[in-house]
């Protein structure tokens, strides 16, 4: 008969459970894929947000949109009728928008020939950079601005550009031969008709003024509709309580950068105050049409995303003519 077989004293010293054996099984074939997978959803979420990041900084925000619009305007005199006006807003050159992209910007704008271009504020950005810094890029901007083939160009200012110095900033647009109308307004003649141009202060930091921009000498002419310039486009709601505000065909606003970073589903990350309720795009408020400009520039952080910067050109035409329903 054969002996037994002898086992070593200790090979068995603490015996496993079968529960203890199930729970080794688990942690070794499930806590290195749990591991795997961790790092991997990291790693991408990592990878998606430089590639985000990346878009919205070197691609999106030098993306150039230029938009085109016909502007039915009522009782639009016969000899404005396809007169043309270039949009060019919120600049805010050196802070993250570099010089080649404003030139940019202006060789769109001499491609199209427009017959008037219209600057609505915020040349420069405010308290990021010294004093010095801030007007340096101002006079930058000017000198730039000036490579613009249109004679009949006109600004106002914005609120960047009050809080920087609305003197100097006013004093380096003018030196291109652009006016800038703060609180006033000019004729625009063509073909023995007129229309009325206006450009009021900013209504979130300077002192606007409708009774001065838009006098009664001006106001129901008949067709001598006024077009106005106003930075914040949140204004034309206090305005439609005006008695001038009938004699408004459009106003032209920026201001908002259209929410410069747009989330899907959430929408803009910061507006700011009177940009809120009017954020991009062409509006009817009370009789008048307003279009807002999402600009060129960005400003907290150099990103735009889901809001490409924008130049837009308008065509004035006469108001669509009202066809009467007849019954046959």
């Amino acid at each position: 008969m054969d002996s037994p077989v002898e086992l070593p004293a200790d090979a068995l010293s603490s015996p496993a459970s079968i529960a203890d054996l199930e729970d080794l099984s688990t942690a070794a074939l499930i806590a290195p894929s749990e591991s795997i997978s961790r790092r991997r959803v990291l790693k991408s979420l990592f990878y998606g947000a430089g590639g985000m990041a990346l878009y919205a900084g070197e691609i999106e925000r030098h993306w150039i949109d230029v938009v085109h619009r016909d502007v039915h305007i009522a009782g639009l005199p016969h000899a404005f009728d396809g007169l043309t006006i270039a949009q060019l807003s919120d600049i805010h050159l050196d802070e993250y928008t570099e010089p080649f992209l404003l030139r940019e910007a202006i060789d769109h704008i001499n491609r199209m020939q427009p017959d008037m271009v219209l600057l609505t504020g915020d040349y420069v950005t405010a308290e990021v950079l010294s004093k010095k810094m801030t007007m340096s890029a101002a006079w930058q901007c000017s000198k730039l601005l000036s490579k613009i083939a249109c004679p009949q160009k006109y600004a106002i200012l914005g609120n960047h550009d009050i809080i920087a110095g609305a003197e100097e900033i006013t004093e380096a647009i003018a030196s291109a031969n652009i006016p800038v109308l703060r609180n006033a307004f000019m004729p625009i003649e063509r073909g023995g008709s007129r229309i009325w141009l206006a450009g009021i202060d900013d209504p979130v930091l300077g002192k606007p003024d409708p009774d001065h921009t838009m006098p009664v000498a001006i106001r129901n002419q008949a067709q001598e509709p006024i077009i106005l310039m106003c930075h914040a486009p949140d204004f034309i709601d206090p305005l439609a309580n005006h008695p001038a505000s009938k004699s408004i065909a459009l106003v032209l606003s920026g201001h908002t950068h259209g929410g410069q970073v747009r989330i899907p589903l959430l929408g803009a990350m910061h507006l700011p105050p009177g940009g809120r309720k009017y954020v991009e795009g062409l509006f009817e408020v009370g009789g008048m049409q307003l279009y807002v400009n999402r600009g060129i520039g960005a400003v907290g952080v150099p990103f735009r995303f889901n809001c490409r910067p924008e130049i837009t050109r308008f065509r004035l035409r006469a108001e669509k003519p009202q066809i009467p329903y007849s019954h046959v």
